[in-house]
């Protein structure tokens, strides 16, 4: 099957703007999803992959050179991780839960929490022992069944409560944890209460607890944030009494700093008052601008090293709190956020988490998949509109393109292809491809909000109409979750190779202070994606800039406060073409084809494609097996069960995950507008007409997959669960994917067997 540019350009815009294919009994098959008896039946269960009980060996650990963990035997570790909801689940289904995710390959989870308590009226000391009651039942939960523990303690995301008594409050929490001394103290008492309690069900605190592998100081905030230009005066007066200290030390007294700045930098704040030792920190959105003066910008860059040696240094306070005076023994990360320009202060904000051991962000894959209307922060309504696009079509959104620095793992703390994205599948297929090629050190999917797959996600109490909506960020989807065996199997058993780093970037620290862009960002993508001139023929570089196809080549690494002579960059256009429109690995097992919107791993243990496999062409000439498809939309995976080549191997598991919608699921073509005001354009897209009801019905699979080993003979047909309701026969290698499955085990037993 082959296809002409010109039906290919055709069938693309047609995927762009019309509505759904409806999913019914002619096309699609019903899910169901009978409770697991998590029994030794099953032929699918990677329970086996953990350790009988997490921590068993000593705490988590830096690998010896920083960039990675190990176990606390020494043996290296990689994490598939969730976050999850589980705090609030029952004991029953707690235990669940983690049977669940470890069933599904899942070694890490992330409890992000609140653990103080921010109803009105309440005391700042004050912390929510159900919250605290919750962690310690999950984290038996999670012991039992191998998994460790990451625990966000405060997400700053609320209404401060007026009894907390804070001078100057205002009406929201971001912000002050850095320069509220009463709220730094009640972080310390939250945290005391938290991390020394001891566990009635495991006999230890959190802080003596192996399985807890990582603390997070806190979730989303930052001063390089646009919620800091929402300090109140009292507040900014803090800020920039420190701002006003920190420039005595540096320049003599800050009159000294004022003179040598310059005219041009003087009056631009309501605080500055330099005969009375007080010179105001400008706020984030100066920092974003281009200095029209040399006065504003010797001023602009004194404020960028300030902010960013002040919040790492709270940082630095926080983790020796929680290491010499609480004595917790995990590794650290300090928090996972942004700024308000990351071209000019990313590089700042990381240089403030490298006071402890981790790095980590969070990013969402779908800032071109528009999802728009009320209330679509956290729910999907019918009436809402969408704007839907696989992240195949732009290879710069992918959530795993980070600049990593020398000596810290890398974790993404939050991810999701957001629901109602219908290009799910293709997400743990990407992640485990290429933070497997980047050393990425963990991706984790936010969030479980129920203890196993998700049968009936509506909301009775969002109701609108007849119809009641959805929540956005539920996870267990079938779309993703049943993506996890294969691509946790191949990511955690390092199938596909690592790579040599593609480039090395050394940057000074004077170069972050002075909010110099990088030679290549990791900034999250914005817009449409598709059509960026680094990704087309003829792009020229801007100065020494560095292509960010390099991403998809290999790992991307950085040292902060070196000799840039030293940074090295490979040849990235032997691996790039942007005429055909693809990306290849410098280890050769991967390809990523952003035209035809397809990519393929192709490695001794792992193979598999997704994308738009019919438009595509149909037909995937792989290392040991052709794929052949008439699929719009799928994502295959080839691995074995038993470790060896999928050449040799007696167990090779595939899966095939299509699009799942819930019945009745209806869509219309819309045009509407994005943005607000002079900003706002118009798109062409879809407008969600019925949310519809359960079951998900799932895409049927047309697939066939042709073996070069031809001992394979047989293939046994599992449930959503891993349990076998079928097999097929294997002739010369040759297998028809059932319609209505997702797993098939195929071996070298006799047929009949």
């Amino acid at each position: 099957m082959r296809f002409s540019a010109a039906l290919l350009a055709v069938g693309f815009a047609a995927s762009l703007s019309a509505a759904e294919t409806p999913l019914d009994e002619s096309n699609s098959w019903a899910l169901s999803v009978p409770r697991d008896a998590f029994s030794d039946d099953a032929l699918l269960d990677l329970r086996r992959l953990n350790e009988p009980r997490s921590g068993q060996n000593g705490f988590v650990r830096l690998s010896p050179d920083g960039n990675d963990f190990v176990r606390g035997d020494g043996a290296p570790i990689r994490f598939w991780a969730v976050g999850t909801d589980a705090v609030r689940f029952s004991p029953e289904d707690m235990d669940r839960h983690a049977r669940w995710l470890a069933k599904l390959g899942v070694n890490l989870t992330r409890l992000h929490l609140t653990v103080c308590d921010a109803k009105e009226g309440s005391s700042i000391m004050d912390v929510r022992d159900d919250v605290i009651a919750g962690a310690h039942r999950f984290i038996k939960a999670a012991n039992e069944n191998g998994i460790y523990v990451l625990i966000s303690p405060y997400y700053p995301h609320f209404t401060l409560p007026k009894s907390w008594k804070i001078e100057g409050g205002g009406s929201e929490a971001e912000g002050l944890l850095f320069i509220d001394e009463k709220v730094q103290n009640a972080y310390r008492h939250w945290t005391r209460e938290f991390y020394t309690r001891v566990n009635p069900h495991t006999g230890l605190a959190i802080k003596d607890d192996p399985t807890v592998a990582i603390l997070q100081i806190q979730n989303e905030d930052s001063l390089f944030f646009w919620t800091s230009q929402r300090l109140t005066d009292p507040q900014r007066r803090k800020l920039s009494a420190r701002f006003s200290d920190w420039l005595a030390r540096k320049h003599g007294t800050t009159q000294k700093a004022w003179d040598a700045w310059g005219n041009g930098s003087k009056g631009r704040d309501k605080f500055d008052d330099p005969a009375h030792g007080m010179i105001g920190c400008l706020p984030v959105y100066d920092l974003t601008l281009e200095p029209e003066s040399r006065a504003y910008d010797n001023r602009l860059r004194d404020t960028a090293q300030f902010l960013a040696e002040f919040q790492r240094d709270f940082y630095a306070r926080m983790g020796r709190y929680l290491r010499e005076e609480l004595g917790c023994r995990q590794l650290l990360n300090a928090t996972n956020w942004r700024t308000a320009n990351d071209s000019k202060l990313k590089a700042l904000e990381r240089f403030s988490y490298h006071a402890l051991d981790i790095d980590a962000e969070n990013e969402y894959v779908g800032s071109d998949y528009q999802h728009d209307g009320p209330n679509d922060g956290y729910r999907v309504d019918p009436g809402h509109f969408l704007r839907q696009r696989a992240v195949l079509a732009k290879p710069f959104e992918m959530c795993t393109n980070y600049r990593m620095e020398e000596g810290h793992p890398f974790l993404l703390t939050e991810t999701a292809w957001k629901n109602p994205n219908r290009y799910q599948s293709e997400g743990p297929f990407l992640v485990a491809a290429y933070q497997s090629l980047n050393g990425l050190d963990g991706v984790i999917w936010f969030s479980c909000q129920t203890p196993g797959y998700e049968t009936d996600p509506r909301k009775p109490f969002w109701r609108t109409g007849d119809q009641m909506s959805t929540h956005k960020w539920n996870h267990c989807y079938p779309g993703m979750m049943a993506g996890f065996p294969a691509n946790a199997l191949l990511y955690r058993k390092s199938y596909l190779r690592q790579a040599e780093p593609i480039v090395r970037d050394v940057r000074t620290l004077e170069s972050l202070f002075n909010r110099e862009p990088p030679r290549i960002d990791d900034n999250e993508a914005y817009g449409d994606q598709r059509n960026l001139p680094d990704l087309k023929p003829g792009w020229k570089p801007r100065g020494d800039e560095i292509n960010r196809a390099a991403y998809q080549i290999g790992p991307v690494m950085t040292r902060t406060g070196g000799n840039p002579k030293e940074s090295r960059v490979g040849k990235i256009a032997k691996y790039f073409d942007p005429a055909k429109g693809t990306i290849r690995s410098s280890t050769g097992e991967l390809l990523w084809d952003y035209r035809k919107e397809v990519a393929t791993m192709n490695a001794p243990k792992a193979q598999g494609v997704t994308g738009f496999l019919k438009r595509a062409g149909g037909r995937f000439e792989l290392r040991d097996a052709v794929i052949l498809s008439d699929n719009d939309y799928a994502t295959v995976n080839l691995a074995p069960l038993d470790d060896q080549p999928i050449a040799q191997s007696e167990r090779v598991l595939v899966q095939v995950v299509t699009v799942n919608r819930l019945t009745g699921w209806r869509t219309k073509d819309a045009t509407f507008k994005l943005g607000k005001g002079e900003r706002a354009y118009e798109v062409k897209g879809e407008q969600i007409v019925r949310i519809g009801r359960p079951p998900f019905r799932i895409a049927k699979a047309k697939l066939e997959v042709r073996f070069k080993n031809k001992r394979l003979r047989r293939a046994r047909i599992l449930d959503i669960n891993g349990y076998q309701v079928g097999s097929r026969s294997v002739t010369d290698g040759r297998f028809t994917f059932p319609p209505d499955a997702i797993y098939a085990v195929v071996t070298t037993e006799p047929n009949g067997k």
